[in-house]
């Protein structure tokens, strides 16, 4: 019995060779889609045996067996070819073809239509040098693509014509009716001539898994809408289960490189060429159930990178929303995170290869961007909010299908849940020993504050240290991660301050690699043009969580008190430290001054007294020093 390529080439791509092979064999991963086992084939005691995902094929070195899932059922399950493509087609839910002649003039068909495709992908690459498409040349060009690039992905140009296209295919002998069927034509309803879909475009062919070209989309030039137009529904052409590039990617997975899925075309080619070859692009719609499982297929954990703004956001939230009911053991996405503003091609363009591989090292779990999608901007300071936030948060848990899978997510939000109800451990409440004072500490201060200014009035009292403290690691991002426990640790009273210290504490979940301290330097002493990506997107996050404003308050209030030169050895880090010593101390004079009243009160000594004036004169001293500020 002979089955259609295509269909054959469909049962391969949705099956997981491992989950075939490892019903008869015990596999154990080796690195990325590789796994090892005992030869089913052989008796051996080291296991010789080895599957690859990626590449859909197992080999043993011990005996040279070597093939694909159909071949292995065959050999291991006694069947025929024919049985053991229906056993494995029945599993998939793919339904079998018959080789009728009904079947066999479909197959004809299609390699009709492809031919068709292939014709009109090389008359638009034509096009594009002639001076028809003069414009849209330049905008490739513009956009920094390589004339080897525009070869290489066979770019071209519709003319804004009626007939271009039909005219030339017809030139070719081909039909008006396939024209019309493969999508390179629109027949009007009242059967007036069919016309170009095409029109005034610079024209981006989609290829098959296989690299056969079977549909276009088109980038208007100028202010035309829609701005991308792809080819519709056709017998060759189904966009969700497709991808740009799917057939590039599959190969480049072979060579261990990370597939990263982008939103658009010039996203995609300008990720290629900066050596990100398992790069591709839903085709026109949101990411679909079918790209995501051709997305599997390639990567355990693909990369979503979205646009760095509300509506890469949205996407990025969708992509979450419709991966969650699919999710199973060891199969998850990755988002990055991009500055607002930002694509792939403008932070190729503008910050080199490097960017996208920081921006990989960066990488959020869906988990996290699960977590965020019920709590972020939502309150959660009374017992019924915290409630609602937990509702919503399994709510969307249990959307997830695998059992397993759901199960440790719902751990995982629990455990967050549990923290945000915790009262903040490290805050300082009255009679608690200020966790920083310790015998023969300096007391100069980088601001030098007083405790009895922090009595005088509302910005003059701890919250002034605090803000400042707070606005040093916003100004100065690089210090974040060496900080990052004194920051935990810090004594902070104001309640804003505080929710903004968390908000802190949080963005370093976004940059576990930390903050670049040269770069930093350089942005603030105006060597360098704009903040680094990861100063960026702590600072974007710090908007998105609503302590915009109280973020740029404390940076300004940094500037003030904190010296851009620190004349002391340990430099940034040894001033920031000192500052939160001294505001320690700072909270413990109210009650040390508390306690030595009452002393006094109760045994009107000299000694009681003497202690008392003592420490008066220092809260004057510390308030005369701290000036204005």
């Amino acid at each position: 019995m002979a089955f259609p390529p295509g269909f054959l080439d469909e049962l391969r791509a949705r099956l997981s060779l491992s989950d075939v092979v490892g019903r008869k064999v015990s596999l154990k991963r080796r690195s990325g889609s590789e796994y090892a086992g005992l030869c089913p084939f052989h008796n051996e005691k080291t296991p010789s045996f080895t599957v690859n995902d990626k590449k859909g094929f197992y080999h043993c070195f011990g005996c040279a067996e070597h093939g694909d899932a159909v071949s292995f059922v065959m050999k291991t399950e006694g069947l025929s070819f024919p049985e053991s493509v229906e056993k494995l087609a029945r599993e998939v839910n793919l339904p079998v073809p018959r080789t009728t002649p009904a079947e066999r003039e479909r197959a004809e068909r299609t390699s009709t239509l492809q031919e068709v495709v292939e014709l009109a992908t090389r008359w638009f690459q034509k096009q594009l040098r002639l001076p028809v498409g003069r414009h849209g040349l330049d905008y490739l060009r513009g956009r920094g693509l390589s004339e080897e690039t525009i070869d290489d992905f066979r770019l071209g140009f519709a003319p804004d014509s009626r007939d271009g296209v039909i005219g030339a295919l017809k030139r070719e002998n081909v039909p008006i009716d396939k024209i019309v069927e493969v999508g390179l034509a629109i027949q009007p309803e009242d059967n007036r001539d069919p016309y170009d879909r095409f029109r005034g475009r610079v024209i981006f062919p989609i290829a098959d898994r296989r690299g056969r070209m079977i549909a276009f989309g088109g980038r208007v030039m100028g202010t035309g809408e829609p701005k991308y137009l792809n080819s519709p529904e056709t017998p060759l052409f189904h966009k969700g289960g497709n991808l740009y590039c799917l057939d590039r990617a599959r190969q480049a997975v072979t060579k261990d490189q990370p597939v990263i899925v982008a939103e658009g075309y010039m996203d995609v080619i300008a990720l290629h060429v900066a050596g990100f070859t398992g790069a591709v692009a839903p085709l026109g719609t949101a990411l679909t159930e079918g790209q995501l499982g051709e997305l599997w297929k390639l990567a355990d954990e693909p990369f979503l990178c979205f646009d760095g703004d509300n509506a890469g956001r949205r996407a990025a939230s969708r992509a979450a929303e419709r991966a969650l009911p699919l999710l199973r053991a060891g199969k998850s996405l990755r988002f990055l995170a991009l500055p607002a503003g930002e694509d792939p091609d403008s932070l190729i363009r503008s910050r080199g290869a490097d960017a996208i591989r920081r921006v990989l090292d960066l990488a959020r779990p869906l988990s996290d961007v699960v977590w965020e999608m019920e709590t972020e901007g939502k309150a959660a300071d009374t017992p019924e909010r915290r409630a609602s936030l937990q509702r919503a948060v399994e709510q969307r848990v249990a959307e997830i299908a695998d059992p397993m899978v759901r199960d440790y997510y719902r751990t995982d939000m629990r455990n967050r849940l549990n923290r945000m109800r915790r009262p903040d451990a490290t805050a300082w409440r009255p009679g608690q020993r200020p966790p920083f004072r310790r015998p023969g500490d300096p007391v100069p201060s980088p601001f030098a504050a007083g405790s009895a200014a922090r009595r005088s009035g509302p910005e003059a009292d701890g919250s002034r240290q605090e803000r400042a403290l707070l606005g040093a690691l916003i100004d100065r991002p690089a210090l974040l991660h060496v900080l990052a426990e004194d920051l935990a640790a810090l004594p902070i009273a104001n309640p804003d301050l505080a929710r903004l210290r968390s908000g802190l504490l949080d963005a370093l979940s976004m940059i576990p690699f930390g903050v670049d301290p040269a770069a930093d330097d350089a942005v603030a002493e105006g060597t360098a043009g704009e903040a680094s990506l990861e100063a960026r997107l702590i600072e974007e996050h710090l908007h998105r969580t609503g302590l915009g404003g109280l973020a740029a308050a404390a940076r300004a209030k940094s500037r003030e008190v904190f010296r851009d030169d620190p004349a002391e050895g340990d430099g940034r880090v040894g001033q920031w430290r000192r500052a939160a010593r001294h505001l320690s101390q700072l909270t413990a004079d109210p009650e040390e001054l508390k306690r030595a009243e009452e002393a006094l009160a109760e045994d009107m000594n000299e000694e009681n007294l003497r202690r008392l004036q003592a420490i008066l004169d220092r809260m004057r001293r510390e308030s005369v020093e701290s000036g204005a500020g």
